[in-house]
């Protein structure tokens, strides 16, 4: 456990491709918008590009990109895994054991150079980071709260229900979420929204409207509310205490 206050956030989502990483580097730009040294890090990255410089994941490296300062890309993504699959089945491809140890110095660093930290998982909660390894473990290991991205579509309502319940039954601090616009013709974008209102425990820190790719999260920046910058600065202690 770390022995002082950590200030940052782990965002996780319902499912994969619902937004987290669009919300992580927003969710960056609002913070250094504020004044703060704010870094991204993707732990674990499943789906990587070899480059000159060793694998490379998209993810990881937006969020690289919307980080001040900009750290190194071993502190932000400690595990880069080239097949684009599950965790667990990337790590057996590459033959390699996924620790929790090269994660958590890696942030120690990060932290160390910055204001906040914004850790994006991978997949949605209950997809595993390794074997033995869960979304949960990070957050208590990290001590942080953790925000859901919801993508709007149909199954949304049952999928972030299903998740809110699963953070906090492992003991975490769900702090707020966060909905994502991933499909153009889901025409009941608003009336979701206002269902999940009224079922999720925690409020909506903002809403990400679709855009086609490459969508700016600079520009997404300030659909985002202040309370989700305060509950990535205050940490896991004080919004345990809210």
């Amino acid at each position: 456990m770390q022995t002082s206050l950590t200030r940052g956030i782990l965002v996780t989502g319902t499912d994969t491709g619902v937004g987290k990483s669009l919300a992580s580097a927003a969710l960056l730009h609002a913070l250094r918008a504020r004044g703060l040294r704010a870094v991204g890090m993707k732990p674990v990255a499943a789906g990587c590009d070899a480059t000159p410089a060793g694998w490379r994941n998209e993810d990881a490296l937006a969020l690289q990109a919307a980080s001040d300062p900009v750290p190194a890309y071993d502190d932000v993504n400690p595990w880069a895994l080239p097949e684009p699959t599950a965790p667990q089945l990337a790590a057996r491809a590459a033959e390699v054991e996924v620790t929790l140890a090269p994660i958590l110095a890696a942030h120690a660093r990060l932290a160390a150079a910055a204001d906040v930290v914004v850790v994006e998982g991978a997949g949605g909660w209950l997809s595993p980071l390794a074997d033995g390894i869960e979304h949960a473990d990070l957050a208590h290991a990290l001590e942080l709260p953790v925000v859901l991205v919801v993508g709007l579509r149909l199954g949304c309502l049952s999928h972030a229900r299903l998740s809110a319940r699963a953070i906090q039954a492992d003991g975490c601090r769900l702090a707020g979420w966060i909905a994502s616009a991933v499909d153009p013709d889901f025409g009941r974008g608003h009336d979701y929204l206002a269902l999940l209102r009224d079922a999720l425990p925690v409020p909506c820190l903002g809403v990400l409207p679709w855009a086609p790719a490459p969508a700016d999260p600079a520009a997404l920046a300030s659909t985002l509310s202040s309370a989700a910058c305060a509950i990535a600065e205050d940490g896991w202690t004080r919004s345990a205490q809210a």
